[in-house]
């Protein structure tokens, strides 16, 4: 038989979360065979995760399907006039605005990327790339089960189950994916270990349909944030009025007690406790389902062993709070997929794998941190409305946070402070923009200094090109004399060197090394021309410098200064891409 003939897939995809979708879809769309399993009948049946960041919806655009996930999302300007009210009939407390979309904040959003936000529920989500992974070639196998592997020095073994007839097969893959989720097996048979605590703590959630409209549609929101004795009881210590589908279709969150068993799902208790929150009495609503979740804060140090990698919740456990889940697992798939087609394409060493984890674990650790810190900063919050010293700690907090006396004053003082805490979960655009890879991956500045933040690091964006941040958005003016981002003219599964006019040498060095998978971009030729004068306000390089971008859209390595002739940056491409690469790049045939 021969090696060609010995493997059915190139990739064998375990799930079809936001992780392994997008897995799936990014090899798919790079030309790399790619097998997906899913032990369930289709995607996602409930909206699970739904905030879509910034640097998502920029890996969906340079996977081409962000105008398509559009079509189906809740705007951006409708996602952030965030409620704190007694419900949503009631009288309201407090608002925040979030996501970006303040006055104080949207400058920072639209100058950081071409794209905005989204609200796009995983289960709209997920059909998506499947569907488009699907239509580039990716095969997806639904009702089969994954049993376990075997690997070896050239492959991976993977014993599957059809759920419908019963039938266990083998498929051989030269690498195999474990997008398996948060009870993932795949993780577990690879003998990788998760560390941190699980179901620390407990939400109950029921997924329903009413029409909310004259209650929300003036002050738009995603989340409406429901303070109530009723629903006082956790770490957040308040309810929750989620929009799925303005203003139709909503999920009525709240935390329970683990200790006391399972919380009161009986069709009573819902009623009553939807029409608690949205604060109708006679609100009559449909029932499509109803669920719990963990609250978990767990993560892996490493990703892989040998040809086995695992990404997203497999990887990263951790509550909703930051909306960094789909995002994260979106982005460890983004990372991966291009590694494994240049390894299988023969463009890298298989060395260049082991940078998944390198770049990706730090990632994880942070987001599980940083999503729990979110819970943990409610407290300062649910203190302005309680008073514990009185039966009912809610009423009592309420009524003096109203008291015009120096009580009131001084909470009113607090509920500020403590609203101003929490942009470090709704605006915190620096968590979801600011990663820095340090791997073999990236080539340091050979001077290169700690990076100094000039802002919140977590709050505000500091573009900049230094190898292993992500390459700074600028728009630049088109052929067509439209705008076009810098991060629209990179990417698609290629490197790209990135000069100025005043850089040929860089242009004709990658032509002379002739690789197929080396692109490059003149920025202030026709196409590309920089008319705002944004690229050069962010370059941090001379127009004769050079900037060399993984097909991530992250800076690999940089040259300050021109060379001094086709030759020297031939050899200095050569270099820096044989290190990233972990091969010698002069032996890859040319094109």
């Amino acid at each position: 038989m021969s090696q060609e003939n010995e493997f059915q897939t190139d990739v064998l995809v375990i799930g079809t979360g936001p992780m392994g979708a997008t897995t799936a879809l990014a090899l798919a769309t790079y030309g790399v065979r790619v097998h997906v399993i899913n032990r369930y009948n289709w995607t996602a049946n409930t909206p699970r995760a739904h905030i879509t960041n910034q640097r998502a919806v920029e890996v969906l655009r340079d996977l081409g399907v962000e105008d398509e996930a559009r079509r189906d999302a809740t705007p951006w300007e409708w996602m952030g006039d965030t409620l704190f009210t007694t419900s949503l009939a009631g009288p309201e407390i407090a608002r925040l605005r979030t996501w970006g979309t303040g006055d104080a904040r949207i400058g920072d959003y639209l100058q950081a990327s071409p794209c905005a936000l989204m609200d796009l529920p995983q289960d709209k989500m997920e059909p998506l790339l499947v569907k488009n992974a699907s239509a580039r070639g990716a095969v997806f196998s639904f009702n089969t089960e994954y049993l376990g592997h075997v690997q070896d020095s050239t492959g991976v073994t993977v014993a599957l189950r059809d759920l419908l007839t019963g039938r266990e097969y083998e498929v051989r893959a030269r690498y195999l994916v474990g997008a398996d989720g948060a009870r993932s097996k795949v993780m577990d048979d690879a003998g990788l270990k998760v560390e941190g605590q699980l179901a620390r703590a407990a939400t109950a959630y029921v997924l329903f349909r009413a029409d909310l409209t004259r209650y929300v549609e003036h002050r738009p929101s995603i989340l409406y944030w429901v303070i109530t004795s009723d629903a006082a009881f956790g770490e957040i210590g308040m309810g929750l009025l989620r929009a799925v589908e303005p203003w139709n279709q909503w999920i009525a969150g709240w935390g329970f007690d683990m200790s006391k068993g399972d919380p009161d799902f009986s069709p009573d208790e819902i009623k009553r406790k939807v029409r608690m929150l949205v604060g109708d009495p006679e609100l009559e609503f449909e029932v499509d389902s109803t669920s719990v979740w963990y609250v978990n804060q767990a993560h892996a140090p490493v990703y892989s062993k040998g040809r086995v990698f695992c990404g997203g919740d497999a990887v990263h456990r951790h509550p909703p709070s930051s909306g960094l889940g789909s995002n994260t697992c979106m982005q460890d798939a983004f990372n991966l997929a291009w590694k494994l087609s240049f390894v299988l394409k023969g463009y890298a060493g298989p060395a260049l794998l082991d940078t998944y984890t390198t770049e990706r674990a730090p990632v994880g650790a942070q987001i599980v941190a940083r999503a729990n810190q979110s819970r943990l900063d409610y407290a300062p919050l649910k203190a302005c409305f309680r008073d514990e010293t009185a039966a009912d700690p809610v009423a009592a907090g309420l009524k003096q946070l109203a008291d015009p006396g120096e009580e009131g004053v001084s909470r009113r003082a607090a509920l500020a402070a403590a609203l101003d805490l929490k942009n470090y979960e709704f605006n915190a655009q620096g968590v979801e923009l600011n990663q820095r890879y340090v791997s073999d991956c990236v080539v340091p500045d050979e001077d290169a200094k700690p990076e100094v933040w000039k802002r919140d690091q977590q709050l505000h964006v500091q573009p900049t090109t230094r190898p292993g941040a992500k390459l700074p958005h600028a728009w630049l003016v088109g052929h067509n004399g439209r705008r076009t981002s810098t991060l629209d003219l990179v990417g698609k599964g290629k490197f790209t060197v990135v000069t100025g006019i005043a850089g040929g040498a860089w242009v004709k060095a990658a032509q002379q090394l002739g690789l197929p998978f080396l692109n490059t971009l003149v920025i202030g030729t026709h196409g590309a021309q920089d008319s705002y004068a944004t690229w050069h306000a962010v370059r941090e390089v001379e127009e004769s410098g050079a900037i060399l971008v993984r097909p991530d859209g992250v800076v690999a390595w940089r040259q300050h200064s021109g060379a001094a002739d086709e030759e020297h940056a031939k050899n200095l491409l050569a270099d820096a891409l044989s290190a990233v690469l972990a091969t010698e790049v002069l032996a890859v045939e040319p094109a």
